[in-house]
This record gives C-alpha cells, sequence and structure tokens, in this order.
C-alpha cells in the first residue's frame, strides 16, 4: 500500500487503480455501499490504509480517507469522511472500529 499519494483526489485515484473502486458511506451501525447495496457491520471489514488532509484556511477541506476491504464479501473501497464538527455520525462500535487504525 502506497504511504502518500498527494491531495485527496489523487489519493482517491490511487486507492481505486489499488482496486479499491467503491465508494461507502457511515449509516450509524455500519458502512453501506450504494454500488452494491451491501452494509459492512464493523466486524466484517478491515482498514487497510488511513490517509488524512487537513486544509490550511477553510475546515471544509478536512476529510479522512480510509481504504476499506472485506474479505467475507470479497470487496475493496474508499470511505471519505469529514472529521471534527463535520464528521458523520456513527455507532460507538463504528466509531471505535475506524479509529482504530489511525
Amino acid at each position: 500500500m502506497e504511504k502518500e499519494f498527494g491531495t485527496l483526489s489523487q489519493t482517491i485515484d490511487g486507492l481505486e487503480k489499488q482496486g479499491y473502486t467503491l465508494d461507502f458511506n457511515i449509516r450509524e451501525e455500519c458502512l453501506v455501499c450504494r454500488q452494491t447495496n451491501a452494509a459492512l457491520r464493523p466486524d466484517e471489514f478491515e482498514i487497510d490504509a488511513v490517509y488524512r488532509f487537513e486544509g490550511d484556511s477553510n475546515p471544509d477541506d478536512e476529510a479522512v480517507v480510509y481504504a476499506i476491504s472485506s474479505p467475507k464479501f470479497g470487496v475493496k473501497g474508499v470511505l471519505v469522511n469529514a472529521y471534527g464538527i463535520y464528521a458523520d455520525e456513527a455507532s460507538n462500535e463504528l466509531v471505535q472500529k475506524l479509529k482504530e487504525h489511525r
């Protein structure tokens, strides 16, 4: 896994080239993928890498990119999430899983 790609969009493109082709979103207690309608609970996925981006002047530019895989379902994708006061709401279990790899 590459340590750094550059910008947020370069990181997403680089991860896509490494097979992380799905887009995940947080929905309270799980990660969901609209392309496959999959819902992954914290025990059903792994965090392969985390990339943090901090905006110099605009808090809207702050984000964390997670490279996510699920051996159980044979899928790989990306979760892009704001952090700080802009972070999505998630269950405590999901938050703990996402913090494990930081």
